[in-house]
């Protein structure tokens, strides 16, 4: 579910397509995605034999360790395009606010923390033409709650 008012637009992102803009300001480490819904979890095991083009593969999000959760009635929430410099974090399937937003910020989120421990993305980071590969579970993990104990520090 997205919490704050939103809409998505063309990105601003080169060859992103759309995006997810935040149509009110958002605080710093205020959550902006939270999960609900998610009623299909597989090992990554079952996910892998998929063809790589299908459904199940293109709407598959790391949940924990070597689990994918699948979402694919395409919710709004598949508009969260990737950056290096991302405006939020994603934590165990919470997306957080990594600065203040104002109205009008696209959401952006490192995709090395969803996707498979090595996997590539079929892209590159349009702005730095770095290729996007997935983190180990315990790097991911380890990263994103060091990250969050610092937005909640003042």
């Amino acid at each position: 579910m997205i919490l704050p008012r939103y809409r998505v637009a063309e990105s601003r992102i080169p060859f992103a397509g759309k995006g997810l803009f935040v149509d009110e300001a958002v605080t710093r480490g205020r959550v902006i995605l939270a999960p609900d819904n998610v009623h299909t979890v597989w090992p990554e095991s079952r996910l892998r034999a998929c063809d790589p083009d299908s459904v199940e593969a293109r709407s598959s999000v790391r949940w924990f360790e070597d689990h994918f959760s699948l979402t694919p009635e395409w919710s709004d929430e598949c508009y969260v395009n990737h950056s290096y410099a991302p405006s939020a974090l994603w934590h165990l399937g919470f997306v957080f606010a990594l600065t203040d937003l104002a109205a009008g910020t696209e959401v952006t989120m490192d995709y090395r923390y969803v996707i498979g421990d090595g996997e590539e993305m079929p892209f590159k980071d349009a702005v730095t033409g770095r290729p996007i590969i997935g983190l180990p579970w315990k790097e991911c993990v380890s990263q994103t709650a060091a990250q969050l104990a610092l937005l909640h520090q003042r």
